[in-house]
């Protein structure tokens, strides 16, 4: 199965998708699985969407999570870090660690 032929079935299965969603949900799919062929078969092909949606929406909502902590952490202007305004950053780090590794499932960082 082709990038198309799954960009196909996953506007097929939810119709209200962007293209840009299609395009990242057919990557993320085809980069985690490698027989495509087994999505001929519907359950397991919405098993695969499912697992992808998941994993963008996880991905998207923590890297909101931290834009705004470190936009708030920001705020104050340059001034010296807390010890706690560090732990937000090293958090920050960390989690944006795990955004990537959730993109292409290879660890980022210990």
């Amino acid at each position: 199965m082709t990038c198309h032929q799954l960009a196909e079935q996953l506007e097929a299965l939810d119709p209200g998708l962007a293209p840009v969603d299609v395009a990242r949900l057919s990557l993320m799919i085809l980069s985690q699985y490698g027989d495509t062929e087994q999505f001929h078969d519907q359950a397991k092909l919405v098993s695969a969407w499912r697992n992808a949606s998941f994993r963008i929406n996880a991905a998207s909502d923590q890297h909101a999570a931290v834009a705004d902590e470190l936009d708030h952490m920001c705020s104050a202007g340059p001034l010296e870090f807390s010890p706690d305004q560090l732990w937000v950053l090293l958090r920050a780090v960390k989690v944006q660690s795990q955004i990537l590794e959730l993109y292409t499932d290879q660890p980022a960082l210990a």
